[in-house]
């Protein structure tokens, strides 16, 4: 049987040695420096529904409260993993340290104050910790508004932007598509276009957290009176935009005793409405340009008098010309 020599031996370890350390710095200088495995699950970044980050509101700003339940992770000390619910008084019992008090804190200071707690009490050297808020109770979500039910809803579990409206019974039908979504944590606002195209609406899915606020403002609306069709009201879909031919469509057109060269456009402004001519027979034609209505708008399409004067007598003179044939025709015959 053949040894191998220890000088060998060591030679052959120093050379693997220099080799992983040189592979190790060509990773660090590459910005590929490893991430432990336990870190990265328990990154406290705040992700929408579509799995988008939103910088704009770190969960590490979100503070634990009463109830709440936890996770705490410990890296490279998995007898040290606890999902825990806080007590009323905010307080949860941990592996080793006992009971401790995390309501109030935010997840960056619940860790260091267990890590502080293990460390203290000679159980790890140098610990690292995770904490990661796995549901919260001790807020809601406030949902007021063009909703069927307006009030506080609960986000336990993370739910998203769609998930609370489903839980407040969707929009009305008088809702806007622009829905502002005012963050607890930084008082910054959010505003989400929700559309009636699915995929869209899916990609604006944000995730909410603890004491957020949600506003779903009324559409839009346009007016359309006088001598059309069916007027009344009309919400303005398309984003918020619709132009005067749209709103005269959405009121069934004119009828044949309209006056078009008369119609008036009623726009409001900070001194109240004022009263804008339109030509409406040269837009219909399309020798004028389409005019693009604002929220409040109001168009007014006059009849023509003669011509409803005409509409009332016309039946009566042609029934009674009728009437006179039939009698001559009658005469005639005997």
């Amino acid at each position: 049987m053949r040894f191998i020599s220890p000088r060998l031996i060591c030679r052959f370890s120093f050379m693997l040695t220099i080799a992983v350390a040189s592979l190790a710095g060509a990773r660090a200088e590459e910005g590929q420096t490893p991430t432990p495995p336990l870190a990265a699950s328990s990154m406290n970044a705040t992700r929408s529904a579509n799995g988008a980050r939103d910088a704009k509101v770190p969960e590490a700003t979100m503070k634990i409260g009463p109830g709440d339940l936890i996770e705490v992770n410990v890296y490279d000390e998995a007898d040290l993993h606890q999902t825990i619910r806080l007590n009323d008084l905010g307080e949860g019992s941990l592996s080793f340290i006992g009971k401790v008090h995390l309501a109030g804190l935010t997840t960056e200071a619940a860790e260091a104050l267990i890590a502080a707690k293990l460390k203290d009490g000679n159980y790890l050297l140098a610990p690292r910790v995770a904490v990661f808020i796995r549901e919260y109770s001790t807020q809601g979500v406030s949902v007021i508004g063009e909703v069927n039910k307006p009030g506080v809803y609960g986000v336990g579990g993370g739910q998203s932007l769609l998930d609370v409206l489903a839980a407040a019974g969707g929009t009305t039908t008088l809702a806007g598509t622009g829905i502002t979504i005012q963050r607890a944590a930084d008082t910054s606002t959010l505003t989400v276009l929700l559309s009636k195209d699915a995929h869209q609406s899916i990609s604006s899915n944000v995730r909410l957290y603890p004491g957020d606020k949600i506003v779903i403002p009324r559409a839009g609306l346009v007016y359309v009176l006088g001598d059309v069709a069916h007027g009344g009201r009309f919400i303005m879909e398309n984003n918020g935009k619709i132009t005067l031919l749209q709103a005269l469509a959405m009121a069934g057109g004119t009828t044949h005793t309209s006056r078009m060269h008369g119609s008036r456009l009623l726009r409001q402004g900070p001194s109240g409405y004022t009263d804008v001519p339109i030509e409406l027979n040269k837009i219909v034609k399309g020798k004028e340009a389409d005019v693009q209505l604002q929220a409040e708008d109001i168009l007014y399409v006059p009849g023509n008098t003669l011509k409803f004067a005409f509409s009332l007598i016309a039946p009566a003179v042609m029934a009674g010309a009728s009437g006179a044939a039939s009698m001559a025709v009658t005469q005639a015959t005997y």
